[in-house]
């Protein structure tokens, strides 16, 4: 059974996320363009990415996974935008 991901709204809000994250890792210091902001964008990338992948396999479960590993890469944008925040 395969998914429209286009159509999913955590694939929309997934997409939102990624122009957000790179608004807000514009703003960050010169030092950290190319170790924290650069792993924020990858991970806010790769969320999307899952879902579509996902989107196109033959089972439930394996779309299930999917989702799972870009809810997961989700959890980790999150905690570098808070790291992001101490330093």
């Amino acid at each position: 059974m395969q998914h429209n991901f286009k159509k999913l709204d955590v694939w929309k809000r997934s997409v939102g996320f990624v122009t957000e994250s790179y608004q807000v890792t514009q703003m960050y210091p010169k030092e950290e363009i190319f170790e924290l902001a650069s792993q924020t964008r990858r991970a806010a990338t790769s969320a999307p990415l899952n879902i579509a992948e996902g989107s196109a396999k033959s089972s439930n479960k394996d779309f299930a996974r999917f989702l799972e590993m870009g809810q997961s890469v989700l959890c980790l944008k999150l905690k570098l935008l808070l790291l992001s925040l101490v330093t």
